[in-house]
């Protein structure tokens, strides 16, 4: 997926801002190493396939699948990183956790920069840090899933984050773990809050429940903007 970076104030082109933007893209790689559903020799393939025990992972393995653990509770099993194919076979994928932890992870040498504004973004979800709490916050444009040209909302960050899950890229790729069966109630979710890895995983999670989903994330105490597939635009708050 596309990773950008955008940077205002002190160090924006120097020296020290391409040593914490190689540095981001380092942890990146990293994880993409260890977490890949897409590299067989990546520590979650190797669990999934039982070539390993999660002891004898990187203990970032054991943190994810916590997470996972608490996501599947939380919305009684329509999140869940081992997910059943339509053939029956289960397959360990903690995707919907891992893209929104490791950007929470790689943008911390960028957060050292001083009096530098920073808007880290990775396949459209975003973390925003503005040093100033009196600064121009970012403003972070929520597309319409139905025609990408314009927006539907438009959220100003000073310092937090931002996640959209659809099916306007990627097709109906988030499925109900408790099915199997994509979602097809809501054409998109965007939840907006501290930390991109639970709110990446929230709008994931309110986006397999469909119909369910807006009232689940009220219940979180939420707030984000859900577009309906036919195109109704609902606030959460």
């Amino acid at each position: 997926m596309p990773i950008s970076l955008a940077l205002r104030g002190t160090h924006t082109r120097d020296d020290r801002a391409e040593a914490a933007w190689q540095e981001a893209l380092a942890e990146l790689r990293w994880v993409d190493a260890v977490f890949s559903t897409w590299r067989a020799d990546s520590q979650v393939s190797r669990l999934g396939r039982g070539d390993l025990t999660l002891e004898q992972c990187d203990p970032a393995v054991a943190e994810v699948m916590r997470l996972g653990d608490d996501a599947r509770a939380s919305s009684d099993g329509a999140f869940d990183v081992w997910l059943t194919d339509p053939d029956g076979v289960r397959r360990l994928d903690p995707s919907g956790v891992v893209k929104g932890w490791a950007v929470d992870r790689a943008i911390a040498p960028l957060l050292a920069l001083p009096g530098t504004d920073v808007c880290l973004s990775a396949g459209g979800d975003m973390v925003c840090h503005v040093t100033d709490p009196d600064g121009e916050p970012w403003v972070v444009g929520v597309e319409d899933p139905h025609d990408p040209t314009r927006l539907v909302a438009r959220v100003p960050l000073l310092r937090g984050a931002v996640a959209t899950s659809g099916s306007a890229h990627r097709g109906g790729h988030v499925v109900d773990a408790r099915t199997g069966v994509p979602s097809t109630a809501l054409a998109s979710v965007t939840v907006v809050g501290a930390s991109l890895t639970s709110v990446d995983v929230d709008a994931t999670t309110a986006l397999a429940l469909g119909v369910d989903g807006p009232g689940w994330l009220r219940s979180r105490l939420r707030t984000g903007v859900v577009v309906w597939a036919d195109g109704r635009v609902e606030t959460v708050a």
